[in-house]
């Protein structure tokens, strides 16, 4: 009996012994593996706004599905132009005085394509809708509206990825506790976004850390 107690004791001493590692090393692990993860979701939203923002550029509001994107950036043109102040003297017939007129003008220069200027030879704005790592397919939510804001109609986009997919092999009370995120220097919420169907804007809501990592 004796002998049975220290062997229970034993393995008692290495379960709790175990129990505590994890507790230390378990959030040190899920940081990392978030922020390798998150990295990688934010690169793909930040091609995302580079792209929507050049298809507002040229259409004067942003696609609102993936396919209408992917063709745009694959034949769409910026174009070039060049703005002038010129003036000349015309006859005012009110006043049958000679008077000046300035005006703006506005010549084009060319066309650049919106492919090479924002991916060059890459072809991974064919796969912007893909979720880095996701096992089940999922795709990046996006959407596009117009709004009202102080009496103007604004065009506006969001692209979206819950974090519970891009964590979806993380421990469940690391991952809530992630989704509940209110912090300067963290995620908030339970996704990970850029733009807004709100307001005016194409902020992503990621903090620093994550632009020093990427391109853009």
């Amino acid at each position: 009996m004796k002998t049975i107690i220290q062997i229970v004791l034993w393995i008692a001493c290495v379960l709790f012994g175990y129990l505590i590692y994890k507790s230390v090393t378990g959030p040190i692990e899920f940081n990392k593996v978030k922020q390798e993860r998150f990295a990688k979701v934010v690169a793909q939203l930040k091609d995302i706004r580079n792209a929507q923002e050049a298809y507002k550029s040229v259409k004067g509001t942003y696609a609102n599905d993936f396919n209408k994107l992917i063709s745009f950036v694959d034949t769409g043109n910026y174009v070039l132009t060049q703005q002038r102040d010129s003036s000349f003297m015309y006859f005012d017939e009110v006043y049958k005085i000679d008077q000046l007129k300035e005006i703006t003008i506005i010549d084009t220069l060319g066309f650049v394509s919106v492919k090479d200027s924002l991916f060059k030879t890459d072809d991974r704005y064919k796969r912007m809708m893909e979720i880095p790592g996701a096992v089940n397919g999922e795709k990046i939510e996006m959407k596009a509206a117009i709004i009202e804001k102080s009496g103007y109609r604004a065009p506006v986009f969001e692209a979206k990825v819950a974090k519970s997919v891009v964590l979806y092999d993380q421990p469940k009370d690391l991952l809530a506790k992630e989704n509940a995120e209110v912090s300067v220097e963290q995620v908030n919420g339970n996704s990970i976004s850029v733009g807004s169907l709100d307001e005016v804007s194409t902020s992503g809501n990621w903090p620093p850390i994550y632009d020093k990592k990427g391109e853009q």
